[in-house]
């Protein structure tokens, strides 16, 4: 049953049920891949919760309005009008299409002088590509109508790089039992250690280009280790590929984030090991922990560069 039907099929009961329909605030832990959150709802923790379409932008620290029952839904958002935010999401997106846009109107060309006022012959044609746009200088003769003034450079666009390879190894060999990258160990068999691989995508980005800053995704995948949230811990790696034999960690462990089971989540790379990715020194990401606390399997690991 889908939650508009399941919603619907509560508020038809309403006349016959005393009491009517109850709702209940709650806190989410974190937001899944699925779009569903889970949630602390009166003590507990609630894992993958189906939303209205009325709760939008979701994010961990919500506090939402759920309807209580059998199968609870996360109804709507509560806190400030986020009209101030949505308008600065919509500048920004203008923003960038404005940059991307040809600044020209009209480009037109004939055999003879061209109608109309306001026009100044050129007595040469100047052009060159600036960040992939073309840039057009006309030299005049007389200037009587001003140049506007050349715009600014505007960054790079962001760049995603998805990872080529990914794998677990355990007791220096790659672990052939594990689905998805995995760190720590649920069985007593030896601590596993993951890795994403990214060949030379990732100093291939940022060449030439100033690196602002790097962040990466991940999933957190179902029936690993305990549901509750529990950290990452991240390492850098200098393997181009994966490794036949053991995986051997770089600069780490760094604890950028923390995921529930089924969560994703973004972190955002110290600036130490931005750079050492933008240069080639480091080639990829792994994660490694000992024991059962913080055993889990993880998925994702596409990294956004963004650049100054």
């Amino acid at each position: 049953m889908g939650i508009r039907d399941q919603l619907g099929k509560d508020l038809s009961g309403l006349d016959t049920e005393g009491g009517g329909l109850q709702t209940v605030t709650a806190e989410v832990i974190d937001v899944t891949e699925a779009g569903t959150v889970n949630i602390h709802m009166m003590g507990a923790d609630i894992y993958n919760v189906a939303c209205t379409d009325a709760y939008r932008n979701r994010k961990a620290g919500d506090t939402v309005a759920v309807r209580r029952g059998a199968v609870p839904v996360v109804l709507w958002r509560l806190g400030d009008d986020p009209a101030e935010t949505e308008q600065a999401n919509v500048e920004q997106i203008a923003q960038q299409a404005a940059q991307d846009a040809q600044v020209v109107r009209a480009a037109t060309y004939g055999t003879g002088a061209p109608s109309g006022t306001g026009w100044q012959a050129a007595t040469a044609v100047y052009m060159r590509k600036v960040d992939g746009r073309l840039e057009v200088y006309f030299q005049v003769a007389d200037a009587s109508d001003p140049s506007p003034g050349t715009p600014s450079v505007p960054a790079p666009k962001p760049v995603t790089v998805s990872p080529t390879d990914s794998g677990t190894w355990r007791s220096g060999r790659p672990d052939e039992y594990a689905s998805a990258p995995t760190q720590g160990d649920w069985t007593g068999r030896g601590n596993r250690r993951g890795a994403w691989f990214y060949g030379s995508r990732i100093s291939d980005a940022c060449s030439g280009k100033t690196v602002a800053k790097m962040t990466v995704a991940f999933t957190r995948k179902t029936g690993s280790g305990v549901n509750a949230k529990r950290p990452l811990h991240l390492y850098l790696h200098a393997h181009a590929s994966a490794p036949s034999g053991q995986l051997n960690l770089g600069n780490g462990p760094e604890d950028l984030l923390r995921l529930s089971a089924g969560a994703k989540g973004t972190a955002t790379l110290p600036k130490s090991w931005v750079t050492a990715l933008a240069s080639g020194a480091a080639k990829g990401l792994a994660i490694y922990a000992s024991g059962r606390t913080d055993y889990m399997s993880v998925t994702g690991g596409r990294i956004t560069i963004t650049f100054s």
